[in-house]
């Protein structure tokens, strides 16, 4: 997936909490979705547009779903940003 479809991705503010939530390690949907006022559809609709940017993954285990992030996104994202921070020091 490209750029704008991470970045329209990690818009949302919901979504970004979610992230938030993973970054201290693998979680099931049920204790995601524990976190938020919102509909189970609502969260899995969440969770499949941060898996259709690439930003989690999912594993199945029994009948639990986990989600974790993937931040080899998140490091192509850094290094866009620190591409244009040189570019602009380059016209300077």
């Amino acid at each position: 997936m490209g750029l704008s479809e991470t970045l329209k991705a990690i818009a949302d503010p919901a979504r970004r909490a979610i992230l938030e939530m993973l970054k201290d390690g693998r979680k099931s949907a049920g204790e995601i979705a524990s976190h938020f006022n919102l509909t189970n559809a609502t969260v899995s609709y969440h969770l499949a547009q941060l898996k259709k940017a690439d930003l989690i993954t999912e594993t199945r285990h029994k009948n639990f779903i986990y989600y974790e992030l993937n931040v080899s996104v998140f490091e192509d994202i850094l290094v866009w940003v620190y591409q244009l921070k040189e570019n602009n020091n380059e016209k300077e």
